[in-house]
């Protein structure tokens, strides 16, 4: 599986795990992996716009959240195999960066949390 592939994977698996709503906005870097015509097909199949590269403030949380991916996992690990690298990506970003690490600039919740008040306030 290429990159491009496993971008849009996660993209797929996103839509299928996660409640979605309306507006969203997809925020990456510029690589070419989200730029192809099949990723871009997904965006807009779900009416998803992506960030725009005009406005660098539009990646600021993408841009924050690979950097501490790198931190705190890439460059901490020597991983043997890709499948080993995408397991632990997974389980660092899933289990440890979602649900548990709070952060500052959700009033030291995590995502999860705001996921839910998010959720709990549209179905009011």
């Amino acid at each position: 599986m290429n990159v491009g592939e496993t971008s849009m994977e996660a993209l797929k698996m996103a839509l299928t795990n996660r409640n979605s709503s309306e507006n969203l906005i997809f925020h990456s870097d510029r690589g070419v992996l989200y730029a192809c015509s099949n990723f871009i097909k997904i965006l807009n199949k779900n009416n998803i716009t992506q960030s725009r590269k005009v406005n660098c403030w539009d990646n600021a949380v993408a841009e924050s959240f690979f950097k501490t991916l790198k931190t705190e996992i890439i460059y901490q690990y020597s991983f043997k195999s890709k499948r080993e690298a995408r397991t632990e990506v997974f389980r660092y970003t899933e289990i440890w960066y979602n649900r548990k690490r709070r952060h500052s600039t959700l009033g030291y919740k995590t995502p999860l949390d705001i996921e839910n008040l998010f959720n709990m306030k549209n179905v009011a």
